[in-house]
């Protein structure tokens, strides 16, 4: 069976074990003090030009999700995202428990933009409603849950309107490179560190063993924060892996060479699909291809490719094939083979 239902089921890049196996027998510093995550956030501060930028290491994305929105959040305050946003439909109300409410907006293709997000804070702080909570955090994902990215404009403008209310605009990047490298896409690192608070380096889908690397921008956010990591779990004693990982990756230029393989692989796989008629379900042009299958359709692929179960609508079963930094050509040749078929 050739999987395509995540971006998360092999190990890590070659070079990235090498790596740690060469250092397996080096003594390192606890809790992200290290060499490793000093050289690995250098890297990071260079690439999006931003010397003030604070860099931090977080085992999995829930948690840097959970730390970030709980540091940058008052008890009273809400964070605003999409119906489909990670957080509102994949993480079991952890951002509730940090004891904050999300306010959904319903997406388009898996996005939100600066118009609702406008209207959200104008019925708050236009009625003064001082019992409601206040809106005060945007999260949105790069790509989004159904694939698709925001444009630089898009962005701009979601930063323009949350900088007019007093809000932090937070970004998702547990898929970043992803969207980076999407055929369609106009936003740069840069651009990320210029129109956000805070936005994350994805490391678990994206070549690593895991680790996600927090770029924090926003000087108010930045006091204690180490505290609340450590608070909600989130602090690593051998925090040099991941250090060494994000490294590794990007130095090397791994990390957004083969996400950018990953996308052009799942273009190849949407074409097929378009080829025999078999509709999408989201324009996406990065690694999550999303498509309506028939019922037979759907046995027939399964017979050789494992592919995520996500529902169904009125046209039939919503299936989403997921390329990797680790996709091989063989595999996706196979697959294709196999649409044509259908």
């Amino acid at each position: 069976m050739i999987r395509f239902n995540n971006d998360y089921n092999r190990g890590a890049f070659s070079d990235i074990m090498q790596a740690l196996s060469e250092d397996a027998c080096q003594s390192h510093a606890g809790y992200g003090t290290d060499d490793w995550c000093d050289k690995a956030s250098d890297t990071i501060r260079k690439l999006i030009h931003r010397k003030d930028a604070d860099i931090w290491y977080f085992p999995g994305a829930t948690q840097a999700n959970y730390v970030l929105i709980a540091r940058a959040l008052t008890s009273v305050q809400s964070v605003v995202c999409a119906d489909t946003g990670h957080i509102n439909a994949h993480e079991a109300a952890s951002i509730e428990n940090t004891g904050h409410k999300i306010l959904e907006l319903p997406n388009k293709e898996g996005k939100i933009d600066a118009d609702q997000v406008k209207k959200v804070a104008e019925a708050y702080y236009g009625e003064e409603a001082e019992y409601l909570t206040e809106p005060k955090l945007v999260y949105i994902s790069f790509p989004t849950e159904q694939g698709t990215i925001y444009s630089k404009e898009e962005l701009k403008n979601l930063s323009l309107v949350c900088r007019e209310f007093g809000m932090y605009l937070f970004v998702d990047g547990a898929r970043l490179p992803y969207g980076l490298g999407a055929s369609n896409n106009d936003v740069t690192l840069e651009d990320l560190a210029l129109y956000t608070d805070a936005f994350y380096l994805g490391g678990t889908k994206c070549g690593a063993l895991f680790g996600e690397a927090l770029v924090l921008l926003n000087k108010d956010l930045k006091p204690r924060f180490k505290a609340y990591m450590k608070q909600n779990g989130a602090v690593m004693a051998k925090g040099w892996l991941m250090g060494l990982m994000f490294h590794t990756m990007l130095s090397n230029g791994e990390y957004f060479e083969a996400s950018k393989r990953a996308d052009q692989y799942a273009m190849q796989i949407r074409a097929a699909f378009e080829e025999k008629k078999i509709p999408l379900m989201a324009d996406s042009y990065t690694n999550q291809q999303f498509v309506i299958l028939s019922d037979e359709n759907a046995d027939r692929l399964s017979e050789d490719f494992v592919f995520e179960d996500c529902g169904r609508d009125e046209r039939g079963r919503i299936a989403r094939f997921c390329t990797s930094w680790a996709t091989s050509e063989e595999e996706v040749e196979k697959l294709i083979s196999v649409i044509q078929e259908l």
